[in-house]
């Protein structure tokens, strides 16, 4: 009873008034944008595209109060990840299996290729040690959460966290919307395209927006190549730990692995990947549960929109954006030759 009480308590703080305005803001930006896909013209687009569109729109006309940050903070991490479970409803577990080989063994090579180029492009720029590595763990996994869960491990400053965590998500974001126009034109299988997507983009956020666009088999198969990149967080983080040993200076930012994120969303995922495998579930709880999702996602999109600062990004200044473009640029190159192969 003492622990109800308890728990009661945190959410009554935590559930604020200004709280509640963060999440509406990302749910009218979602609406608007869920109305304008409907549009001829930019149906091609995407609600998703949209929802990060009007994201940065509204930021940089209106600014984000700091009173909605958690709000939307939410929407941005919580939401998405609750999308992503939906999103499992509409996926055989058979799928999952047929995949598997291929997805793990392209996963360890991008992450693998990814970070040590990034190392290496950083230390050739002379870029700081600790900032490179963010910004190669953020490019080769899954963007700010590994940026967030390495951080600590190492001892990298603060600002070279929050930093890192901008130029990733300005490119990625910018990768997205040109992925989105170009795809028209490549006249690729859905299924490669959304393998290419899972396996090259940085958020989990950019792959759902950039496979959209290839309808439900690009967002199947791109779902599974990004969460096996996010799985392998754990073990990458484990050995940077190991590699970049923090000074004396930097020794007191660090935490111990023990307290890494799990990534227990995944567990979700799967959870209702199974479920829908051995469960003949009703048409209509599947159309409600993928329909939630693409909302709920169009809110995450929102609140990632909102959340990237140009003015950031400009602090950087031009070396962590040359790195992390080079890196992206370099896995753009090296995942169609890594289908060929496997």
């Amino acid at each position: 009873m003492k622990n109800l009480t308890s728990t009661l308590y945190r959410l009554k703080n935590v559930i604020t008034i200004d709280f509640i305005k963060g999440i509406f803001l990302t749910l009218l930006l979602a609406s608007i944008a869920v109305y304008l896909s409907k549009l001829p013209v930019l149906s091609v687009i995407g609600a998703m595209i949209l929802a990060i569109g009007l994201g940065v729109l509204w930021r940089h006309i209106f600014g984000q109060p700091t009173h909605t940050k958690e709000g939307v903070t939410f929407s941005s991490k919580m939401l998405l990840r609750a999308g992503i479970i939906l999103m499992g409803f509409r996926i055989n577990f058979n799928q999952i299996i047929e995949a598997g080989f291929s997805v793990i063994l392209i996963d360890i090579t991008v992450i693998v290729f990814t970070i040590v180029l990034v190392i290496l492009i950083g230390r050739w720029l002379s870029l700081d040690r600790f900032y490179t590595a963010l910004i190669a763990v953020g490019t080769a996994i899954c963007g700010a959460a590994a940026i967030v869960a390495v951080a600590p491990l190492i001892g990298a400053k603060k600002a070279h966290t929050v930093l890192s965590i901008a130029c990733i998500s300005i490119l990625g974001t910018i990768g997205t919307v040109v992925l989105t126009f170009v795809y028209p034109i490549l006249n690729v299988d859905p299924y490669l395209y959304g393998f290419f997507v899972g396996a090259t983009f940085q958020e989990l956020a950019h792959v759902l927006a950039a496979s959209a666009q290839g309808g439900s088999t690009s967002e199947e198969i791109a779902i599974l190549v990004k969460l096996g990149r996010v799985v392998l967080l754990i073990p990458a983080a484990i050995v940077l730990a190991y590699l970049f040993k923090p000074s004396d200076a930097q020794e007191k930012n660090r935490v111990k692995l023990k307290k890494l994120p799990v990534p227990w969303f995944i567990v979700g995922f799967l959870a209702s990947c199974m479920i829908n495998t051995l469960v003949q579930l009703p048409q209509g709880f599947i159309h409600f549960s993928v329909s939630s999702s693409v909302f709920l996602l169009a809110m995450a999109m929102a609140g990632l929109g909102l959340s990237i600062s140009f003015q950031d990004v400009k602090q950087a200044g031009y070396k962590p954006i040359l790195v992390g473009g080079m890196g992206f640029l370099a896995l753009v190159l090296l995942v169609p030759l890594l289908l060929l192969i496997f």
